[in-house]
């Protein structure tokens, strides 16, 4: 799997549009073996299909499934499914994920923080924990799960201190995840998580990038993401001021860094003008 995902089932969260989409067409252009698409969007699932499909060529088979995985219930039930039907997956890349720009007395328990939480955070560990036994089960096949998680998670943000708080937490998750791969002998099967800034995927639409971190487009992470998914790298940050600034908030006394961030990176006014999808 160091080069290709050629004969290998690949799942995919939020794959309807956007870089799920994308991903999923790298599966079709390199002959997966199926591809399992997960959205909670019916038309726009059933459009991407078609289109996959034909690109195909019969080669790879793709399985939609509408699944919204807020639910996390369904994560069961559809997991349960794709089990029965196609298979353990070899690949899982938790791509879905919410946003929300306001700020936290803003934000509604019921209609924006549980869902967050939900869908980027508590997801992406239940939709793993349905798959993973299988994939150290094997005893050497290799295999990966992809965790798409954000920049946002490692440093404070204004106006997105929920969104903030489900990437830390996935961040967390997933890495403490590789480690205890590596440490109890499973080392084949890798653990990646990805820590990209604003991306122009229409859900940061009005955000602006901090200094010297312009907006990023899909295509270039996807590339980048699948890359890293391929040779197992641990971490992807994206671009090198995300480590940067991993590196000044760890070195600076709080004062400091809120200077830096806030006069100087302009990280702290970038989501005055959000205006993107949730």
């Amino acid at each position: 799997m160091s080069r290709t995902v050629a004969g290998a089932r690949v799942l995919i969260t939020g794959a309807a549009r956007g870089m799920g989409r994308l991903y999923a067409e790298r599966c079709v252009a390199e002959g997966a073996k199926t591809v399992i698409l997960w959205d909670r969007d019916g038309s726009a699932l059933a459009a991407t299909t078609a289109i996959l499909t034909e690109r195909s060529h019969g080669r790879t088979r793709v399985a939609p499934y509408v699944v919204d995985i807020a639910d996390l219930g369904a994560i069961a039930q559809t997991a349960q499914r794709v089990r029965t039907e196609i298979g353990d997956p070899d690949v899982v890349i938790n791509n879905a994920g919410i946003v929300r720009g306001k700020y936290f007395w803003e934000h509604d328990n019921g209609a924006d923080t549980r869902p967050t939480m939900q869908i980027n955070a508590l997801a992406p560990m239940y939709i793993a924990r349905e798959f993973l036994p299988a994939m150290i089960a094997s005893g050497w096949r290799e295999s990966r799960i992809v965790n798409i998680a954000s920049a946002a998670g490692t440093l404070s943000t204004p106006r997105m201190s929920v969104y903030a708080a489900s990437k830390a937490a996935m961040i967390g998750w997933s890495d403490s995840l590789r480690l205890e791969l590596v440490q109890q002998g499973h080392g084949y099967v890798k653990v990646t998580t990805v820590c990209p800034s604003y991306i122009d995927t229409g859900m940061f639409t009005g955000a602006s990038g901090p200094l010297l971190t312009p907006l990023m487009t899909p295509e270039y992470v996807v590339d980048r993401v699948w890359r890293a998914m391929l040779a197992g790298k641990p971490q992807l940050l994206l671009p090198w001021t995300v480590n940067l600034s991993k590196v000044l908030r760890g070195v600076l006394p709080l004062a400091a860094w809120d200077a830096v961030a806030g006069r100087v990176f302009g990280v702290y006014r970038s989501m005055d003008r959000w205006v993107g999808r949730g």
